[in-house]
């Protein structure tokens, strides 16, 4: 007699079409997981069609954000925090309309929330001032508001995210290879990262392990300088990195928002180290050497 196999677990992604979303979705789709990409018409619905929408998911992963690396207008921050806390809040009051919500809920910050003095673990981080700052606290207080339903929550506070054909990264490199690379500033900011690799496997670990619950810096163990990373990335593309970009450019081009470039933030992953979580790319040379043989394939 046949027997029907189990259904696959279900997993809700916001950010799917991301350069993380992307390829986290396609990592899941790899282990077996099925998942329900939730897009732009999905989450301008009611919180009622949104737990429709996640019915029988075991987890939800919260991608979602408008860019924070543009010219930040008063209405650009509205949006920012609409993106971020509203629709956070609207999906916690789709889970707590569902008879069976997801056992847990990973959601996103930034380590913007730091200050961009000293270097911050979680238990012994200090919060920055500012908007950047302002909107990860209340991002991230707002998503623990799902432990009220008796949902576990993970919050992750990125880093920048190194990773081929796209990212970050892909927007650095084509001035590099050019010969354009430059520090930024005095390019003595703090410069917390992390590859894409050990982040997708944070994610696997933080569904996987029931000990995960709260907030974790992923940053890769050894934040570094602005200037650092100029002269190691040049080094690995074998490119020139002499010309600086001075503040006072990229406060014209973006305005408030060139804090993001100019500022910066040292986090090291003190909780994930805890957990005996492994970092397969610690060293940041490996991490980019990776990346830029990665984009040449």
């Amino acid at each position: 007699m046949m027997t029907t196999p189990p259904a696959a677990p279900t997993i809700v992604l916001t950010g799917a079409t991301g350069f993380v979303g992307s390829h986290l979705k396609k990592a899941l789709l790899d282990q077996g997981y099925r998942v329900i990409g939730l897009g732009r018409a999905d989450l301008g619905r009611d919180a009622e069609s949104l737990a429709a929408k996640m019915a029988g998911a075991v987890a939800l992963i919260n991608l979602a954000g408008a860019p924070v690396i543009t010219r930040w207008s008063e209405t650009y921050k509205e949006k920012m925090r609409q993106s971020r806390i509203d629709l956070t809040q609207k999906l916690i009051d789709a889970m707590a309309l569902m008879a069976a919500p997801p056992a847990v809920f990973i959601s996103t910050s930034a380590v913007g929330y730091y200050a961009s003095h000293c270097v911050h673990s979680e238990e012994k981080g200090r919060k920055g001032e500012g908007f950047l700052s302002d909107l990860a606290h209340d991002w991230e207080q707002t998503a623990l508001q799902a432990e009220k339903h008796g949902i576990r929550t993970v919050i992750f506070r990125f880093a920048v995210v190194l990773g081929r054909n796209g990212g970050a990264l892909q927007k650095m490199i084509l001035p590099f290879k050019l010969g354009l690379g430059g520090v930024i500033g005095t390019g003595k900011q703090a410069f917390s990262w992390i590859h894409l690799n050990d982040l997708l496997r944070a994610h696997f670990a933080a569904l996987d392990s029931p000990s995960y619950r709260g907030i974790y810096n992923l940053t890769a163990p050894k934040p570094t300088t602005n200037y650092h990373f100029t002269k190691t990335l040049g080094r690995v593309l074998h490119r020139p990195t002499i010309l600086p970009v001075p503040t006072f450019m990229l406060k014209m081009v973006f305005g408030e928002g060139a804090t993001i470039l100019v500022d910066g933030q040292a986090a090291v992953p003190k909780r994930l180290l805890d957990n005996g979580f492994v970092f397969d790319f610690p060293e940041l040379e490996d991490a980019l050497r990776n990346c830029v043989k990665a984009d040449k394939t």
